[in-house]
């Protein structure tokens, strides 16, 4: 029997098994994939991505940068990976989907230390320790079964996936090629579609009129508002979008040397840039009506589609009634909770859960304190909104510097910093904090592998 059984093979499940074996314990991991799909899955990888911009900017300056360098310390698997299939996409962590699921599969298939299971599990195992990483398309029989130890029922909400076009389909004279406020001679890495105020007009027109997949009975429409389906951001004002996913600010059209009234940005989907996704584009339109409103865009007149965009069920637990900030369940401390289902937003996030759970686990497993960051550090921050919010309206969070404690600053007349300075100090302080806590607890001590 191993030492631990993971349930889910998504970024938070891998992440997990490999902060456990690499700390000497035995892992099942179950994963239904590809007995059993999902809506926003294609492959039976591990740690499958939908999107190759998922993990989002890079610097320690932006909330989840810190997080990922956080994890990166903490010799995080998916980080690893990213780096190792990384494309071009200025300042943020884009990755070769591919090659990145593929790097992980390949890091857990051939470890000893962990057995991988091709099923659903429909049942949470009676006994052992068990980390749950179905992430926020759980099956509907473990939903039900997971119940029985939350107490609670679930929420939910509905998270969207952007088109891919392929990067020959494209009119290469009608965008340009440019970072928001991109510096002389700096390449960009954003493909830019312009609009004029006719144009933008016409295609915000267009899409409110536009068909929509109906919502089955049982589903009623409640959205993340960082990742809202473009129609429904149209809805709320007819320069919402403009301000939104395609607003111009910072972008020059070369051709005229101004700044275009409206601009439909796409991202390199692979290291060799044949695919580009649709920046902000997530959508409930039908296939039909996406092929045909999307095509009224400058640059997208002949676009083909490699994928069309889609909305799925997001499923999470009240996580301020039922998880301690250990990550375990308050009536079944055996269990742990990671990923989406555990009630943070976002890959990067699922992922820095998978691993506290994945350390929570096998400190459990050898009867040692079980471990909380520091608040001032970014999964420390993550963990106590999830822990803390008011469970009357809780939401998932992706991570964000309102989280985050405020500076303290000595003496009695405090100044407001500019923001970037006051984000260098808190992402200073938290990776400080972050090094003193894995000394201090010996978070690494126990790790027998050489460092990535």
């Amino acid at each position: 029997m191993a030492d631990v059984t993971i349930i889910g093979g998504g970024l938070a499940g891998s992440e997990a098994a490999w902060q456990l074996v690499n700390r000497g314990l035995t892992v099942r991991l179950f994963e239904m994939r590809p007995q059993k799909s999902t809506p926003a899955h294609k492959t039976d990888k591990l740690a499958e991505l939908v999107c190759s911009n998922s993990l989002r900017a890079k610097d320690i300056t932006s909330a989840v940068g810190l997080l990922k360098e956080e994890m990166r310390r903490l010799r995080s698997l998916i980080m690893e990976a990213a780096l190792a299939s990384e494309v071009p996409a200025g300042k943020a962590l884009a990755v070769d989907r591919e090659r990145f699921a593929s790097y992980v599969t390949e890091k857990l298939l051939s470890h000893p230390a962990v057995e991988i299971v091709r099923e659903e599990v429909q049942k949470i195992p009676e006994e052992g320790i068990v980390i749950v990483a179905t992430g926020p398309l759980t099956s509907e029989a473990l939903a039900e079964d997971l119940k029985r130890y939350t107490g609670e029922d679930y929420f939910h909400f509905y998270d969207a996936i952007a088109p891919i076009v392929y990067a020959d389909s494209i009119d290469w004279d009608e965008v340009f090629v440019a970072d928001r406020y991109q510096r002389e001679g700096e390449e960009g890495a954003y493909v830019n579609c312009p609009l004029t105020k006719e144009e933008y007009e016409r295609f915000v027109e267009e899409l409110l009129a536009a068909e929509k997949v109906p919502f089955k009975d049982f589903e009623k429409p409640k959205y993340f508002e960082g990742c809202l389906p473009i129609e429904v951001m149209a809805e709320r004002g007819k320069d919402t979008l403009r301000f939104g996913p395609m607003k111009p600010v910072g972008l020059i059209d070369p051709r005229t040397g101004k700044e275009p009234y409206a601009v439909v940005q796409l991202r390199p989907e692979n290291r060799e840039k044949t695919l580009y996704n649709l920046v902000g584009f997530q959508t409930k339109l039908t296939y039909p009506e996406q092929k045909r409103i999307f095509r009224l865009i400058p640059g997208l007149r002949k676009a083909e589609f490699a994928r069309f965009g889609s909305v799925h069920r997001n499923s999470f637990v009240c996580a301020p009634k039922v998880l301690e900030k250990t990550l375990q369940l308050k009536k079944e401390p055996r269990i742990f909770l990671a990923g989406q289902i555990s009630g943070v937003e976002g890959y990067v996030e699922s992922t820095a859960m998978g691993l506290l759970a994945g350390i929570n686990a096998g400190r459990l497993a050898r009867r040692r304190e079980l471990l909380v960051p520091p608040r001032t550090t970014a999964h420390g921050a993550l963990v106590h909104y999830i822990t803390e919010a008011d469970p009357r309206n809780f939401q998932p969070m992706n991570i964000n510097w309102g989280l985050f404690p405020p500076l303290e600053q000595k003496g009695r007349r405090k100044r407001r910093l500019p923001k970037r300075e006051r984000y260098r100090l808190m992402a200073e302080r938290a990776l400080r904090d972050l090094e003193d806590w894995i000394r201090e607890k010996g978070v690494l001590a126990d790790w027998i592998t050489e460092e990535p």
